[in-house]
């Protein structure tokens, strides 16, 4: 693992669901690609349900991470993408999404919403930056 410090800027405000800054220190930086809510067969999980989909897409960003010998403790950036994004989807997305950072410093995170992603019927997709020893 990395080293990683989460400073707090002064004159923002402080959020516990990300971190405004996050500076990392490590050998390795891993970038995952976005993942979507399919299973290893390619077959959508969570069809019309944003929150099941965003936790099968953080499963499967736990996957890439875990490939590359990385867990969600060295992700130092997320980026999400939400299909025809409205702002109460913020809370379902972030709800889904705290699990996976649990006990920890959350990492700077942005979300952006989108008209579609590649296939109908994917609600979001999220990739990460993740920086190890």
């Amino acid at each position: 693992m990395g080293k990683l410090e989460h400073p707090h800027p002064a004159g923002l405000l402080q959020n516990p669901a990300y971190s405004h800054v996050v500076v990392a220190s490590g050998a390795r930086t891993i970038y995952t690609a976005g993942q979507v809510a399919i299973d290893e067969h390619g077959a959508l999980v969570g069809d019309g349900d944003l929150a099941a989909q965003t936790t099968q897409v953080m499963h499967n960003v736990g996957r890439a991470l875990a490939a590359a010998g990385a867990s969600f403790n060295d992700v130092v950036k997320i980026t999400t993408y939400v299909v025809n994004y409205q702002p109460e989807h913020r809370m379902i997305v972030g709800k889904a999404r705290a699990p996976f950072f649990a006990n920890m410093t959350p990492p700077a995170s942005t979300l952006v919403g989108v008209a579609a992603l590649a296939m109908p019927g994917w609600l979001v997709e999220i990739e990460a930056i993740a920086v190890t020893g």
